[in-house]
């Protein structure tokens, strides 16, 4: 008995298997914004934009740094026929060599966009076929530096600054995209809490409805209405429940489309705090395009351009400038020439004391290159990149001017909407008395029911003009909180 018990609940768990329970999440909007913020594959996209930046500018200042490379070849065997060719013929020859070398450099770049070196070179070779040991010791300290760097175009400064103003660049991004996923999860919060509220209404005008039914019903069966008003008062109940049941569709359509942007699973539900709560924010439009003018991401990104289209004026113009470069060393060398049958550390010492011994090897040049005739090419691209500059200054000019209209648009629709919110407010509050008034009548009998569905059908619009004035007001000063990086609800700004 015990085994069939244990081989049917290994049936069930195979064909049926365990999943996670479904959770129920009650949100209010900052809520919601918190999760998207932690869950949103947008979010978590942006987020490896910004480490990407963070890398690369962590990689060119690495590149600045003290760089010290080691290589080995340990050993490497040869064994081959080769040729010598002079003027008395072709010769074969046999070869047949050990060798070992290692190398050790120290590399330091300097701002001035040249670099300080330090290399130490052993190299090792056992010519095997005539039994010796060749060994070269040797250490080199030497600078190169490019001298056009200093008056013309520093290329390791510019691609420094570069990555700097890329990084910036990225923060930005992500900072403009953070209130962006504010503004898109309010938007998506406001749609579902309206057809949440949608659906509220739709059951709240049912019960109505079923209510007027019932009085319409018993009032025809006392003789009191005719067959008409009491059958149009059943097909006004039904298209409520028809109405009711596509609300319930269109809650669990936002529902899903509200879980999927912030980041949850779509079998889970979500209950959202329904008070309509808000507070009066009183607007000053000039102070909101000041606060927008000094915050707004695309002004800081324009000015970037700018500095960027400046770079490449004067890299341009280093193009048809004289460059030169100067070129320094100095270097000891130590060699050997023993027999195989000497060890490896023999021939080792007596490459030290050759290389103290031996005279050092020192070297200086300067090498200038001068542009003659080009015919204008590279003045012609300077031209360019002058205009790509003045096309940058008007693109700034441009934003400003759109930033400052835009915002003060704004400022206005938010004071308007406020104004209309508060007015519907008090239309809503005189609509239900309106309705209660009216059904009593209705009931006493000193209305028809075409009074009484007009008055519902008045209620309904009071109750649908608040709840998108409301939603508009919201999303209003959210846009505002998103186009000026300023909290105006809190009086603070967006850090």
């Amino acid at each position: 008995m015990k085994t069939k018990t244990l081989i049917c609940l290994l049936f069930f768990s195979l064909v049926f298997p365990h999943r996670p329970k479904a959770e129920t999440y009650h949100l209010d909007l900052d809520q919601s914004i918190f999760i998207a913020k932690n869950k949103s594959f947008e979010m978590l996209s942006l987020l490896q934009d910004i480490k990407i930046a963070e890398y690369n500018l962590k990689s060119t200042t690495s590149g600045l740094k003290t760089h010290v490379n080691l290589n080995l070849t340990l050993p490497e065997y040869t064994e081959t026929i080769r040729q010598f060719e002079d003027t008395s013929g072709i010769v074969f020859y046999s070869v047949r060599q050990l060798n070992y070398n290692g190398s050790l450099r120290i590399n330091q770049p300097l701002p001035t966009n040249g670099n300080i070196y330090l290399q130490t070179n052993l190299t090792n070779t056992d010519d095997l076929n005539n039994a010796k040991r060749l060994m070269n010791l040797n250490t080199r300290l030497g600078l190169t530096q490019p001298l056009d760097a200093i008056y013309g175009y520093n290329n390791i400064r510019a691609q420094l600054i570069q990555a700097k103003l890329a990084y910036e660049q990225s923060q930005k991004q992500l900072k403009r995209a953070d209130l962006d996923l504010v503004y898109n999860v309010t938007s998506v919060f406001y749609n579902l809490l309206s057809v949440q509220k949608r659906k509220e209404l739709a059951q709240m005008n049912l019960e109505r409805q079923k209510e007027a039914y019932e009085i319409a019903k018993n009032k025809f069966a006392a003789g009191l209405i005719k067959e008409v008003e009491a059958l149009q008062m059943e097909v006004d109940l039904a298209e409520a429940q028809n109405n009711y049941d596509l609300a319930i569709m269109d809650q669990s359509s936002a529902a899903n489309r509200f879980k999927e942007l912030i980041g949850i699973d779509i079998k889970d539900s979500v209950v959202l705090n329904s008070v309509l709560e808000y507070e009066v924010v009183l607007i000053d439009p000039q102070k909101a395009v000041e606060l927008a003018l000094q915050n707004r991401l695309e002004i800081r990104e324009q000015e970037i351009q700018i500095e960027l289209g400046e770079m490449s004026i004067k890299r341009q113009k280093a193009e048809g400038m004289v460059k030169s470069s100067l070129t320094a060393y100095y270097q000891k060398v130590g060699v050997s020439e023993l027999g195989t049958d000497k060890g490896f550390l023999n021939s080792l010492d007596h490459s030290a004391s050759d290389f103290m011994a031996r005279p050092q090897n020192f070297g200086v040049g300067l090498t200038v290159s001068v542009p003659i005739i080009d015919w204008g090419q590279n003045k012609a691209l300077v031209r360019s990149a002058e205009s790509r500059l003045q096309k940058s200054l008007y693109r700034q000019e441009e934003v400003r001017r759109s930033i400052e209209r835009e915002v003060l648009d704004l400022s206005n629709e938010v004071i308007s909407s406020l104004k209309r919110l508060q007015l519907l407010e008090k239309n809503l509050v005189i609509a239900e008395k309106s309705f209660e008034i009216t059904l009593a009548r209705f009931s006493n009998g000193d209305i028809a029911s075409q009074e009484l569905a007009l008055e519902r059908e008045r209620l309904n619009n009071a109750y649908t003009s608040h709840l998108s004035a409301y939603i508009n007001y919201q999303l209003r000063m959210a846009d505002l909180m998103r186009k000026t990086f300023y909290d105006f609800q809190n009086d603070k700004p967006i850090l």
